[in-house]
Parts: structure tokens; sequence; C-alpha cells
């Protein structure tokens, strides 16, 4: 006979989203039973999360910080006309502290991985075994709902962690290092140092192709780290990932699509950086917000993250803007004259950026002057209607 097992809050999905939720209600809500199903053998996957420092809140901060491995106070970027220093400090998350603070959060026996689900509904989890789990309320954070129903270009990467034979000497993370030849679009290499000798490499394709052929991009890691000096003595992980990057779309009809009346969080509900296509400042503000509601019955939490996530959608707008106007406007070749004039602006106005914090000041300052791509494509992407 199949098991039924009955919580108050369950969790379809042991991703970023999800295990931030459960940590929060860990955290804040303590009297909850919370149960949260993977089918992955572990919590988070296989990534590693980075974040600034002025991304998130204090409070948001906190709740974050139990799960911090790496840590740096600035980062650079190179382009070919620009290489600045940045003071903003810079954070990074490994998926497997994920995993294990969820479990020492969560009592036994209410982390589920391996687990395939069947079907989510606003109150039950059915999973291929035949369990059910029964919660007033299911929050559904599987990843992306249809995203056909979005006006999409592509933020695609892989990236391997490797260890050198000497020390690599990098003292601190390189988000983009643009002075590497133009391929599939904008390209740019991400550096982390992770110790004196390991190293995350990252080569990135702002491209209007979901397609990523990851054995080609490989080599072209394996290239860049000889390029920089760098004998590879192993590859001890590889992560890669094809991100959204949102033009415009129709949001109520994509919510939808990811389940009738079901609650959401992440990348399923929409909650993602328009233009870098990350999702952890989301995800820690939603989990905060699910944890600070009065009431997480299915109706509650269905209509309170559908207007969470609404309301982040709608106060994006000049984000998707952007994006159609590096994707529209530049010669996909020519989008690091984008790239490259943003990062000459002051420190604090990138920094709200990336927070999708822009004021009005920095949206006029970002748009004005000469244009880094043809004026008539510029006027017509931003003419363009979206929704």
């Amino acid at each position: 006979m199949a098991d039924t097992i009955r919580c108050d809050v369950a969790i379809a999905g042991g991703g970023l989203a999800g295990g931030m939720i459960a940590l929060a209600l860990a955290a804040r809500r303590p009297e909850l039973d919370v149960a949260i199903v993977e089918e992955g053998a572990s919590l988070g996957g296989n990534h590693i999360w980075s974040f600034f420092r002025t991304d998130l809140t204090a409070e948001e901060r906190e709740l974050v910080a139990p799960l911090i491995g790496h840590r740096w106070e600035g980062y650079h970027v190179l382009f070919p006309k620009r290489r600045r220093l940045l003071p903003d400090s810079y954070h990074s998350i490994l998926s497997e502290r994920l995993d294990e603070c969820v479990r020492a959060a969560l009592p036994p026996g209410r982390v589920l991985t391996q687990r395939r689900i069947l079907a989510v509904g606003p109150a039950a989890l059915v999973l291929e075994d035949g369990t059910r789990i029964e919660a007033p309320g299911v929050i559904d954070a599987r990843g992306a709902a249809d995203l056909s129903l979005l006006d999409l270009g592509w933020q695609k990467f892989v990236g391997h962690v490797v260890r050198t034979t000497v020390p690599h000497r990098l003292d601190r993370p390189v988000v983009m290092d643009a002075t590497v030849e133009q391929i599939d679009g904008y390209r740019f290499v991400y550096l982390l140092p992770l110790s004196a000798d390991r190293l995350l490499i990252e080569d990135t394709y702002y491209s209007d192709s979901p397609v990523l052929d990851r054995a080609a991009v490989a080599l072209r890691i394996a290239a860049y780290a000889t390029h920089r000096g760098w004998t590879i003595a192993a590859v001890e992980r590889e992560e890669s990932g094809v991100l959204p990057v949102t033009m415009g779309g129709d949001f109520q009809t994509y919510w939808q699509s990811g389940g009738n009346r079901v609650a959401k969080a992440g990348v399923r509900a929409g909650l993602f950086h328009p233009t870098t296509g990350y999702s952890l400042p989301d995800a820690v503000r939603t989990a905060l917000f699910v944890a600070g509601l009065p009431t997480l019955t299915a109706p509650a939490l269905h209509d309170a993250l559908l207007a969470h996530a609404r309301n982040a959608w709608e106060s994006r707008g000049f984000y998707r803007l952007l994006d159609r106007m590096l994707f529209r406007a530049a010669a996909p070749l020519e989008r690091i004259r984008v790239f490259e004039r943003f990062y000459g602006l002051a420190p604090d106005l990138i920094a709200r950026f990336y927070a999708g914090r822009s004021t009005m000041l920095d949206r006029l300052r970002i748009l004005a002057g000469k244009p880094p791509v043809p004026i008539g494509r510029a006027v017509a992407a931003m003419r363009e209607t979206a929704k």
C-alpha cells in the first residue's frame, strides 16, 4: 500500500528556490512541519551560486550567511579597452552546502531525494513510487515552466573547477574577462579563485540560441587556461547551464503554464533577473516573504506568491528593454560594446543594476549619450511593445 505523508508545507523541487524556502521556514517558523522533495541525489544539484553583497539586504544576508563558502573583497572586469577593479564584495555558495544545511534544519524523513514527482496540486504531491504528500500548502519550485511563452535570449555557459599544477595567483574573482575571441554573441570568461591552486573557469555566451556545444566550450576553457599560463592537473567538477534572458512575454500565461492554482517559486514563478538570469537574490527574498505570510494554505500561498512574482515582473520592464537593445539592436559580435560601456559607469549604479534596484537616475544615465549600438535599431528596440 502506498504511503501518505502529511505535513504543513510541501516543497516540490530541492534547488536553490525550494531549499531557501525550507531554510527560511525552519528558521522563522519552526513550529511548521516542512517536507521537500527532489528528484536528484542531493538538494541543489551541481551548482556554484554567487552574488554581490549589495544584491541582498542585511536581513537577507543573515539567512544566506551559513551557506557561504567563499568571500572576496572586490572583483575585476576585463575588456579590450577597459580594465577595472570594482569594490563590491563577492560571495559564492556550493550546492553541497545547501544540501547539508537543509538536511540539518529539517527533521529526519522530511528531505526526500531521488524521488520522482509525477504530479503537483495545490495541496498534494504524488510521487512515482505511489507516495502521496498532503499539506495545506504546496509550493512548486521545480524550475522553468513553458519558456516558449516568453521572448528570450540566452546566457549559456560551461564551467570547470580545475586544480592547477602551481598556484594560479588570482586574488579576486574576474566576473567578466571579455578580452577573449567573440563567438556566438557576447562571450566572456568568468573566474573564481577557490583556493591557491583551485579555480573555476567558466566560458559564457549571451547568445540568440540555447544550443550549447559542451565539448567545443571545454576545449576553449583548456585553451584559455593555457593562454593564462595555467597548467591543469585535474578537472574536479563540471557545471553547465542555459539561463533565460527576458525581453518580454506574457507573464500571466507563463505563470499558469507551471500549474493552475499552484503556488510557485524560483524560475517557475518568473523570479530571476531579466538580464543576468541569476535567481539567488530572488530566491532569498521569496523565502523570507513566504516565511512572513500569516497563512500558508493553498489559496493564500498561491495568491501571495502570484502577486509577489507579478510585482517583480512589472518592476523590471527597464531591464527587458535593455535586453531588447542588446539582442535586437546590437549585432551578435558587437554586443561586447554594450557591456564595455556599462562597466565604465559608477560602481554604485552597477551594484544597483545587479540587485535589480536601478533608480530613475540610474536608468537615465544608462541610456544617456550615444548608444553603443546603431541608433536606428536602438530606437526600434525602445519602441517595441513588450508585456
